[in-house]
């Protein structure tokens, strides 16, 4: 089977080491990958926004499965765009529809969505800049701190967490009226705040029946003590220890399954990836976003524990029957931590030769960020560079070893975080 993955990230690179390892994988290209997709596929100079490119790439190589990893495309619809193309018919495309990436792509939609399917989430209301002063008296009606969502995609940066009335209101302003995310934020989604612990559970999906994928949990900010601002995320752990049997059906009964359901009664063509992210309110799941694909770097983390063939997974999803099929998950914990330029999340320089990658022992080393210059040094082209992931028997075994191994890994003005996972450490 000849594959092509979209993507250049922690994420991809985790995907294509896995999908590498499948029999069924004659050929893997990485469209437009990194200098780690490089040592599993080919990588190809070519956007994932570039759709008739993909197309034309698509029919060049006689692709027979698209996986696509980040959410642009998905959102732009590249799933819409192939079926209505003139690529073979009998492709598997792993990806939403154009309707079903509206649970990522409008939190407004997707609020709706789940107000209709009755899953368990904060209470809501959306405004646009006619509504301002109705926004405004809703936020006087809500306890502080106050949550404010740009409807659209934002690059990760639409949630703004205000903890007085002013700011609140200053910032409403300022995304409705001042463009402050362009049009992602001419609808802004004010939620109630819960108080809680965050988690991440995917499941892969063939729009009818699902797999539920390890737990994992991501962390944002780029401080220790979780202080600082968001990033994309400065490593994960899984699984989740509250995250137990019982929690978990109470996750799948309350939200994925009426998930499901919703997608069928609303005939949205999904196969593909759901990723929940959950907020656990005193041994409750709330469901906080929707994402439609996997999260970076929860994919690190989860990737290490299936011990299923990903493409034969795949290949049910596309013929939709998942449902002969089961998840093996290796007991072992995974914890991974996100090696990242200095400066990052804001400005920071590229082109820093990596030394050290050789030496990680009882680990693995995700690129995210990474290029080979002209000499064929590798060398750091993003904010976020590598991510390491080690197994073990128990959370505080796994961030030992990916600790030991982060040491080792050289670059000037490295930095990460030391405390990953240790909030779950009993």
């Amino acid at each position: 089977m000849k594959i092509l993955l979209l993507g250049s990230g922690g994420r991809e690179h985790a995907l294509s080491w896995k999908i590498k390892q499948s029999p069924l994988c004659e050929e893997l290209y990485i469209a437009p990958g990194n200098a780690g997709t490089a040592e599993c596929g080919i990588n190809i100079s070519l956007s994932d926004s570039d759709f008739e490119g993909i197309k034309n790439l698509i029919i060049e190589k006689e692709i027979d499965m698209l996986v696509v990893g980040p959410e642009q495309p998905l959102a732009a619809g590249i799933y819409d765009f192939l079926k209505n193309s003139s690529v073979k018919q009998d492709i598997i495309l792993i990806a939403p529809s154009k309707e079903g990436a509206k649970l990522e792509g409008s939190k407004d939609f997707a609020k709706k969505f789940m107000e209709k399917y009755h899953i368990p989430t904060a209470k809501y209301q959306t405004f646009t800049s006619d509504t301002i002063e109705n926004g405004f008296e809703f936020l006087k009606n809500l306890p502080p701190p106050y949550v404010l969502k740009a409807d659209g995609l934002a690059a990760g940066k639409g949630v703004i967490l205000c903890d007085n009335l002013a700011d609140a209101k200053s910032e409403l302003q300022s995304m409705l009226c001042g463009e402050k995310f362009g049009e992602a934020s001419k609808k802004v989604v004010i939620e109630q705040f819960l108080q809680g612990v965050e988690l991440s559970v995917f499941v892969l999906t063939d729009g009818k029946s699902y797999l539920i994928l390890p737990s994992a949990k991501d962390y944002k900010r780029i401080g220790e003590g979780d202080t600082g601002l968001n990033t994309g995320g400065m490593g994960s752990v899984s699984p989740v220890p509250f995250a137990d049997e019982e929690f978990m059906n109470k996750v799948e009964q309350q939200i994925i399954i009426p998930s499901i359901e919703g997608i069928q009664k609303e005939n949205i063509d999904y196969k593909g990836f759901i990723f929940f992210g959950l907020m656990n309110v005193s041994g409750s799941p709330y469901l906080i976003e929707y994402n439609v694909r996997l999260g970076d770097p929860e994919t690190e983390s989860i990737m290490p524990r299936i011990k299923n063939d990903l493409v034969q997974l795949f290949a049910a999803v596309g013929k939709q029957k998942l449902d002969t099929m089961q998840i093996n998950i290796v007991e072992n914990c995974a914890a991974t931590l996100m090696l990242v330029s200095g400066g990052y999340p804001e400005d920071y320089e590229k082109g820093k030769i990596i030394s050290g990658v050789e030496t990680v022992k009882n680990g693995i080393v995700f690129h995210a960020g990474t290029k080979r210059n002209d000499k064929g040094e590798l060398i750091t082209s993003g904010g976020r560079v590598l991510a390491i992931t080690s197994l073990g028997k128990d959370i505080e075994s796994a961030l030992w070893l990916s600790n030991q191994n982060a040491e080792k890994i050289k670059f000037d003005k490295k930095q990460y975080r030391k405390d990953i996972g240790k909030d779950l450490i009993v």
